[in-house]
C-alpha cells in the first residue's frame, strides 16, 4: 500500500471513532424518530451493530503493514478487537456514568460485540486469503 492511502486510511479510521464517540454520546432531541424494529429486531441494536461492525476493517486497511504472516496477523486482529471491546465497553460505561441523558445497556454492548467479533473474523480470513495469493 502507498504511504499517500496509508494516510487516507488512517485519516478515515480516526474520523470514524471520532463519530461513533460522537454518535454514542451525542444529545438528539431533535432527531427524527425510526420504527423500533426493523426486520423484527431492535432498531437500536442494528445501529449498534452497523457503529462497530467497520471498526476492525477500518483498522486493517489503516495498519496493514503489521500483517506480514499468519501469526501477525491473528496477533494484530486480537489486538484490534480488544481495542473495539474497549471503546464498546468505554461507550457503554460513559453512557450510564458520564451522562443523564443516556444509559448504559448490556444488550447494545453484545451488538458491539458481535459486531467486532464478525468483522474481526471477515478482516483474519480477507488478511490470510491476501498473503496466501501473494505466496
Amino acid at each position: 500500500m502507498t504511504r499517500r492511502k496509508r494516510i487516507a486510511f488512517r485519516a478515515i479510521f480516526f474520523l470514524y471513532v471520532a463519530i461513533v464517540l460522537f454518535l454514542c454520546f451525542g444529545k438528539f432531541d431533535s432527531a427524527p424518530s425510526i420504527p423500533r424494529t426493523i426486520f423484527g429486531l431492535p432498531s437500536d441494536k442494528l445501529v449498534h451493530f452497523c457503529m462497530f461492525f467497520p471498526f476492525p476493517i477500518l483498522a486493517f486497511l489503516a495498519f496493514d503493514q503489521f500483517t506480514e504472516n499468519i501469526s501477525h496477523t491473528l496477533v494484530f486482529s486480537g489486538i484490534t478487537l480488544a481495542i473495539g471491546l474497549l471503546l464498546a465497553v468505554g461507550t457503554e460505561w460513559g453512557q450510564a456514568r458520564l451522562t443523564n441523558y443516556r444509559s448504559g445497556d448490556s444488550l447494545d454492548l453484545l451488538a458491539d460485540t458481535l459486531a467486532l467479533v464478525l468483522s474481526t473474523a471477515i478482516v483474519i480470513f480477507w488478511d490470510i486469503r491476501k498473503q496466501k495469493k501473494k505466496a
